[in-house]
């Protein structure tokens, strides 16, 4: 079946981890086999030619760079400027992914329906049609003032998280606590204007509800999971999930381990003794729908090789190609063929159409 990832951070991985994405996931391994400069070396499982093989044929990528202060121990770019320039390096190698055929921007309504008959045309090999890109920026950082937000809406930027991890310019995320704050604020009336998706994922609680209060144009959750199974700030709790589902948006799913099952512990835990398989994903979907009293709010952004490996997702996973495994695993929990045609792909494109339809 055809297959939508909404979160996957690749230009990261060709660029900070140095990965030819052209080659499959078996030469990259095999490439970085004794390097241990990354814990997740040697243990990627995302690849354009493994995407094609899984037939994962549109996803939404990422720009990403983090500005952090003197004080803040994340990784980051010690100037807005720094970060702008990660973003724009990102870019250029999305761009030369496309010259060379592997993959090809979608931006609107035109595009996305061109790339949509494409890889519905059996006449032509998947593993000869390039993967189609939404661009996304995960974390607003990299915004020195909000020209650029306007110059990367130029150059395809159809989708904005306003923070990642930790404190932000725009807005507070992940492990972090308060409000966006008038520059935030400003960020949220400009996108709005523009016609930009809101991520919602990576906002901490303060930032979420004001963010929704504050927006009027669509949202998603790329990638995020249920605080109900997994209790931490990274999840969404029912009360916020059921605000998103009341604003019409799809949740991607999510297959970072720690995000899937309780009480995991970087690097000390393995995907096989926390029980962590594919199986686990679809009950945070199937929790979703439960919510909603419908199928037609979650999808899948898995998130995968986004600074983990096969070290930190389902042990029944070896590439981003078995994402076809749930499939099944939705049909035994009762999914109509209906439903499952629906998160593995239809959910995301119903949200784009009616999204770009103006």
């Amino acid at each position: 079946m055809f297959i939508i990832d909404a979160h996957l951070d690749l230009s990261m991985n060709a660029l900070e981890w140095n990965r030819d994405l052209t080659q499959p996931v078996h030469a990259i391994n095999a490439r970085e086999s004794g390097l241990t400069d990354k814990p997740d070396r040697a243990k990627a499982v995302v690849s354009l030619p493994d995407l094609r093989r899984g037939k994962i044929g549109l996803v939404v990528a990422t720009q990403i760079a983090r500005y952090v202060t003197p004080d803040n121990t994340l990784p980051g770019w010690h100037s807005p400027e720094q970060a702008w320039a990660q973003t724009q390096g990102q870019l250029a190698w999305y761009k030369a992914m496309e010259k060379k055929g592997e993959m090809v921007q979608v931006s609107d309504l035109q595009t996305l329906n061109q790339h949509i008959a494409l890889w519905e045309d059996d006449s032509v090999a998947d593993a000869d049609k390039p993967i189609g890109y939404i661009l996304s920026l995960e974390g607003a950082d990299s915004f020195v003032t909000l020209d650029n937000l306007h110059e990367a809406y130029a150059s395809g930027l159809r989708a904005v998280g306003p923070a990642h991890y930790g404190p932000g310019r725009y807005a507070q995320g992940t492990d972090a606590t308060g409000f966006l704050g008038e520059q935030g604020k400003a960020l949220l009336r400009e996108m709005e204007q523009l016609g930009v998706i809101l991520d919602a994922t990576h906002l901490c609680d303060d930032s979420f509800w004001e963010a929704l209060d504050h927006f009027n144009g669509a949202v998603w959750a790329s990638h995020n999971n249920c605080r109900t199974l997994v209790n931490h700030n990274r999840q969404y709790s029912d009360e916020q999930i059921l605000a998103l589902i009341d604003r019409g948006a799809v949740i991607g799913g999510a297959l970072d381990a720690w995000m899937m099952v309780p009480n995991w512990k970087r690097g000390i835990s393995t995907p096989k003794e926390m029980h962590c398989n594919l199986e686990v994903l679809v009950d945070h979907l199937d929790h979703i729908c439960q919510l909603a009293g419908n199928a037609k709010h979650i999808g899948i952004g898995s998130d995968l090789d986004g600074a983990f490996g096969r070290e930190q997702c389902p042990y029944d996973l070896e590439t981003i190609a078995d994402l076809q495994i749930l499939v099944d695993l939705l049909a035994r929990r009762g999914y109509t063929p209906a439903d499952i045609e629906g998160i593995m792909h239809k959910n995301w494109l119903d949200f784009l159409r009616n999204t770009w339809k103006s």
